[in-house]
């Protein structure tokens, strides 16, 4: 701490980026705790979504981007939806996926932020999800071949999981939208 610095006054430069990132006004949520009574994946959370949020405003940049729940959110809107103050979690969520990734840091689920591109490739190319495509990339790229094989041949048994892509006729549209996003980041 500087001399004549109050406990409390020192910058903090991880609130800025992720309200910047997010377009949120984070400093609105007092702490209520709906967001996370609400959330159906809470369970599995190990920093619930309201304590993100109070992480976020102390600048806790390496708990929160290295912690599971970032991953874990469903991103269904429950918590924005239950928020008096209209913070949309759910979003900031996404954010902090997005800085995690870009940090290059060590992530809460070893796996999930290569689940999170594959899922995002797969979309971008075929406008939906594929499962097949899906699982045989992930699996490509956590180098995990047999890993779930014999869940997978039961799903295909099943009628689960289909050989080949279902018709889907608006890629472009889906391409055109991932686009925009894409020149909206770098601009």
């Amino acid at each position: 701490m500087k001399p004549g610095e109050e406990i409390g006054e020192r910058e903090n430069s991880f609130l800025p980026k992720v309200v910047n990132a997010s377009g949120e006004t984070i400093d609105s949520c007092y702490q209520c705790r709906k967001c996370s009574a609400g959330c159906p994946v809470a369970y599995a959370m190990d920093i619930l979504p309201h304590q993100i949020i109070r992480h976020i405003q102390y600048g806790h940049r390496e708990k929160v981007l290295s912690c599971r729940t970032i991953w874990i959110c469903a991103s269904c809107y429950t918590c924005g939806v239950r928020c008096p103050n209209k913070v949309n979690i759910a979003g900031i969520m996404d954010t902090l996926r997005n800085m995690a990734i870009n940090a290059g840091g060590k992530f809460g689920e070893k796996n999930v932020p290569v689940f999170h591109s594959v899922f995002l490739d797969a979309i971008k190319k075929g406008g939906r999800v594929y499962e097949l495509g899906l699982i045989v990339q992930l699996k490509a790229k956590t180098r995990e071949f047999l890993k779930d094989t014999a869940l997978g041949w039961k799903m295909f048994r099943r009628g689960k999981i289909r050989l080949l892509p279902p018709p889907f006729s608006s890629k472009k549209e889906i391409r055109e939208i991932f686009n925009v996003c894409e020149k909206g980041k770098r601009g």
